[in-house]
């Protein structure tokens, strides 16, 4: 791997870490409630004022794009586990597993400078990409539908 490349890398590690620091500073006061409390309690706060609804919909869109561009990129690259770092993303945070997702691609990059990889979409990677969007739509609709309490 290039030099460019390994400092890249050291860039999204730093990333990940940070944004690891940055949200579980906050997200660990929650953890007392159980995890259906944690999850309910955490969700409800992102309804609290027209300010939080607008950013968390902000994130689930920007969520939506980073997800199928990282799908669609893992397939032409040939990177297994795509789904690992969206799942993991939603149980510590997507800050912290896209980065080391683009660390992981810049390993294959570097492996692949010489091949060309055509990626294609299984029915599960449709599945998948269709329920971040549901996720994505369903807070925003209830976000608008709630939010004048």
């Amino acid at each position: 791997m290039s030099v460019s490349r390994k400092a890249l890398c050291l860039l999204y590690a730093l990333i990940a870490l940070l944004a690891l620091v940055g949200c579980w500073a906050n997200n660990i006061q929650y953890l007392g409630l159980g995890v259906v409390g944690t999850n309910v309690a955490f969700v409800r706060d992102t309804l609290v004022n027209p300010a939080s609804r607008s950013v968390t919909a902000d994130l689930l869109f920007l969520l939506l794009a980073v997800v199928i561009w990282m799908v669609l990129e893992a397939r032409r690259l040939g990177m297994r586990h795509v789904w690992l770092y969206v799942l993991f993303g939603a149980a510590v945070a997507i800050s912290v597993t896209v980065p080391i997702f683009l660390i992981n691609r810049e390993r294959a990059l570097g492996a692949s400078e010489s091949r060309e990889v055509a990626g294609t979409l299984s029915k599960g990677d449709t599945l998948g990409l269709v329920l971040v969007a549901a996720v994505a739509i369903a807070y925003t609709a209830f976000a608008l539908l709630n939010g004048t309490r």
